[in-house]
């Protein structure tokens, strides 16, 4: 139910005392670019309270990855067959009509029309 808001939800990391923790931490600590010291890998805090070598949760080569995009993750072949759907679904006349059916930020392309629909008839 929130992924149909845009919300992703980590349940784990909703823990009270663990939000209590986090927010105690210096902010500069938790950004990979501080000012003033050498750059360091997204959620470097994150990734150090799980990086135990004599009983390690991951590997250190699961651990200590880059971050990658979604699309590089999934492909682009998987994001170019969305947009092909969306092409074949939204018609020119659709597009044109897009700011009375979806008044509030109405959807620029047609992929984002076809999304808006998904969500907006569910």
């Amino acid at each position: 139910s929130t992924s149909a808001w845009g919300v992703e939800v980590r349940v784990p990391f909703l823990d009270a005392d663990l939000l209590e923790l986090a927010m105690s931490i210096d902010p500069v600590e938790k950004m990979p670019n501080p000012p003033g010291q050498p750059p360091r890998i997204e959620k470097h805090l994150l990734r150090q309270a799980f990086d135990v070598p004599d009983d390690p949760y991951l590997p250190a080569e699961i651990l200590w990855r880059q971050k990658e995009q979604f699309s590089d993750g999934v492909g682009y072949g998987w994001i170019d067959s969305l947009k092909d759907l969306a092409e074949a679904q939204v018609t020119d006349e659709m597009m044109e009509g897009a700011a009375r059916r979806f008044p509030h930020n109405p959807p620029a392309t047609k992929e984002a029309y076809l999304y808006r629909g998904m969500f907006q008839d569910a």
